[in-house]
């Protein structure tokens, strides 16, 4: 290979110091090809050719240096070095022989060309969203509510205490402290956990994931209420099982179905108890226990997603967790609700014996959960930020949903209906008989408005009620109002036959 080299940064590689003078000399010295143990020019003279301070040139020596474009020694100046850094540009030789066309349409997995991942691809073809547009649609906090600086104090007070370990890879299961906050967390809720019991993950879907491999075979079946999570309908389903919806009752599955739904085949079923998503429905004590009872007595584990866990809007905390009702229920949670989404950290409590499976596999799929975000969130957590948090976000999303219903009240026509939620961020319109969700969403979002329409949660096959999914927790209350209002012109433009025609859903992030 040629010995010399380009000395050339891209923009990935500066560093925010004296922005515009760095610049200046790092185009003075990338239009030019050193061969290797090229001295350059001293910073002194660099620096007159330039009109700069000298200490401006010293620190892009400096920055080529820590990048690994050249060396500098005492007394004998720097020097370009003789074998390019990682990810610089190399010359890279081309063969003469011709080149054929790689056909990845030919070369693609089964699980690529699934239904599945037709349908996140059409979920993902994202709408033109102006500033103006209010989004009713994403599951997140607002940006105000997010604890910006005390993250910022606990990832510095981290990077300070632990320096380089909080830089390396974390443990399978997660690090020891994090695990330990959780299990107190779980156990003030009331769920009897112990840090061992624990497995931090990259957000709860990721540890939907690991159970969907730990206990599924292709062909296996989940069982799952008729509209239930959009995210969990694609990944069971690229796991190659097959979705069964449970029939419903008034108070949510109804247990003797279940009973008749009871086959070799089939592996666990899947729950929403708390702030069901999408409906927004909470499961009453005395179902929970039934539902439990089944599970002892079929011998089907239920997969508990918590995802909304602390969001509690009412004085009364919900009925039990069902983990708390049974060890051998799966639970599985996230801090994306209630903190910020960008954590990424979610965790499963499993019982000891599919714990190693999930290690396992945790480990095969991307060897540990970032060691500086789970030594920053047990940081959090450890210096009770996350309980005074809870308590504020929980005061403003109550205030948001009661905003929200009552601008539904003056808005919407009486044909339509919802109940408001006692826990979580989810409030579930439901249309007249006859209505086109997708009708309304369309109409809505040329009003400026996001919704989700209900045939986005629905498990094949099943008819889903006319309704809209709409999420208060991401708008500050003035455009929550203004929201119901565009809502409400749209359904009456629907009603009067005038509405386009339905175009692709949201994107899935916008639905999660």
């Amino acid at each position: 290979m040629d010995q010399s080299i380009g000395i050339r940064l891209d923009a990935r590689r500066k560093q925010p110091l004296h922005r515009q003078l760095f610049d200046e000399v790092v185009a003075r010295i990338r239009t030019c090809t050193f061969p290797a143990g090229y001295k350059l020019p001293a910073t002194r003279v660099l620096a007159a050719e330039l009109g700069m301070h000298r200490n401006t040139v010293a620190r892009a020596y400096a920055e080529l240096e820590a990048a690994g474009f050249v060396s500098s020694s005492v007394g004998r100046g720097t020097f370009v070095e003789s074998t390019a850094p990682q990810g610089a540009a190399v010359p890279v030789a081309v063969g003469s022989s011709p080149s054929l066309e790689i056909s990845w349409a030919s070369l693609l997995s089964r699980a690529a060309r699934s239904e599945a991942m037709d349908r996140a691809e059409r979920q993902g073809r994202r709408s033109e969203q102006r500033a103006s547009t209010i989004n009713l649609a994403r599951m997140q906090p607002g940006l105000a509510l997010i604890p910006e600086q005390l993250l910022r104090r606990c990832l510095m007070h981290v990077l300070a205490g632990k320096g380089n370990d909080a830089l390396n890879y974390a443990p399978a299961e997660g690090t020891p402290r994090l695990r330990e906050q959780i299990a107190r967390d779980l156990v003030e809720r009331g769920v009897p956990v112990r840090a061992e019991d624990v497995i931090v993950t990259s957000g709860s879907q990721q540890g939907l994931d690991l159970v969907a491999r730990a206990l599924l075979n292709p062909g296996d079946t989940v069982l799952v209420e008729p509209t239930t999570y959009a995210g969990v309908i694609d990944l069971f389903t690229l796991a190659g099982a097959r979705l069964i919806p449970v029939p419903m009752d008034a108070e949510g599955p109804d247990p003797g179905a279940l009973e008749r739904l009871v086959r070799p085949e089939v592996k666990c079923l899947y729950l929403m108890p708390n702030a069901h998503n999408p409906t927004g429905r909470t499961l009453s004590a005395e179902r929970r226990r039934a539902l439990v009872a089944w599970s002892r007595g079929s011998g089907v584990p239920i997969i508990e997603d918590d995802y909304a866990a602390g969001i509690v809007l009412d004085e009364r905390e919900p009925p039990p967790h069902l983990r708390a009702l049974d060890g051998d229920v799966i639970h599985v949670s996230t801090f994306s609700k209630r903190l910020a989404p960008a954590l990424r950290i979610g965790y499963v409590v499993a019982p000891a014996a599919l714990r190693p499976a999930l290690m396992g596999l945790k480990r095969v799929v991307d060897l540990g959960t970032s060691a500086m975000i789970q030594h920053a969130l047990a940081e959090f957590m450890d210096r009770g930020y996350l309980r005074a948090h809870s308590s504020r976000i929980r005061q403003v999303y109550r205030s948001q949903r009661d905003a929200l219903s009552e601008a539904l009240h003056r808005f919407l026509p009486e044909s339509t209906a919802w109940h408001l939620p006692t826990c979580g961020v989810v409030l579930w319109v439901r249309l007249p008989n006859g209505s086109d969700p997708e009708r309304v969403f369309a109409a809505a979002r040329e009003r400026g408005v996001l919704v989700s329409p209900s045939p986005q949660f629905s498990v094949g096959g099943s008819r889903p009620e006319p309704a809209l999914r709409l999420i208060f927790s991401a708008e500050p209350e003035e455009r929550l109002v203004e929201g119901a209002r565009r809502l409400g012109k749209a359904l009456q433009q629907v009603s009067r036959g005038r509405a386009s025609a339905p175009t692709p859903a949201p994107e899935l992030s916008e639905l999660i």
